[in-house]
């Protein structure tokens, strides 16, 4: 990875903190995106500054004037993306389907649909110039399991997902390869209040038998960036201890 600029957004917690660890490890310059908390993506920062290079870019990457600010001031700083990975997610709604509004699918789809777009829209034309790029998505187990009631998170990933399909047909010519990372239930800060026995019942679904974790999922993400995986394109890895095989 050296030499390599990479983004990553949603990188200040869970496991985009995670994937940013892993690739600064590796030698790359790594754009750490988040969206609000200051605290949080300092205190990120100083984790991650002793093992490799890394910097903070504060900017709403699920909207487009957001995204293009953050493309423009990342490639500014170090020079052309050449590898992103669309790793932000807001807080995911859990309703019947009576009970979810126009407004719950409408933010689900901006999530997890239109800023894949708008972060793939701004980092193309550069990769197009170098005829190299990796765009890796973090998407989601539940596309594959239909998990319920989870309707509007479950649509919004499975259109990621399309798009993903889409996009790395068109741009396969031009040396750059589109996949995705679907990790399963990896507890994260924003879990801390999920009670024990979901936890424990979720675990018992797992055919491995443990619970994966952040350092697994970052893993994945960093081998479909690598030079060896040029060959690989379209395509999505299930990390979730075999779930998706039930």
């Amino acid at each position: 990875m050296k030499d390599r600029i990479v983004l990553v957004t949603g990188a200040t917690r869970g496991l985009g903190l995670a994937i940013a660890e892993n690739f600064a490890r590796a030698g790359a310059k790594v754009a750490m995106n988040y969206a609000n908390d200051d605290g949080v993506a300092a205190s990120a920062k100083n984790l991650l500054s002793s093992l490799g290079t890394v910097e903070l870019f504060k900017s709403d990457a699920l909207s487009s004037d957001g995204v293009d600010s953050l493309v423009a001031r990342v490639s500014d700083y170090w020079g052309a993306i050449d590898t992103v990975v669309v790793n932000a997610t807001p807080n995911q709604y859990e309703k019947t389907i009576d009970a979810y509004t126009d407004a719950d699918f409408e933010s689900m789809f901006k999530a997890f649909i239109m800023s894949p777009h708008y972060i793939t829209r701004a980092v193309v034309p550069s990769m197009k110039e170098r005829n190299f790029g990796r765009i890796i998505h973090v998407t989601s187990e539940v596309f594959q399991c239909g998990s319920s009631p989870f309707s509007a998170y479950v649509a919004a990933k499975g259109g990621q997902i399309g798009y993903l399909r889409s996009t790395a047909m068109e741009l396969a010519p031009h040396g750059i390869t589109v996949n995705a990372v679907a990790p399963g239930w990896i507890p994260v800060e924003r879990h801390a209040s999920v009670a024990e026995s979901a936890k424990d019942n979720y675990l018992e679904t797992i055919p491995v038998g443990r619970w994966g974790t952040r350092e697994e999922v970052a893993g994945a993400v960093r081998f479909f960036a690598e030079e060896h995986s040029a060959f690989l394109t379209g395509q999505t890895l299930a990390v979730n201890g075999g779930r998706t095989l039930l």
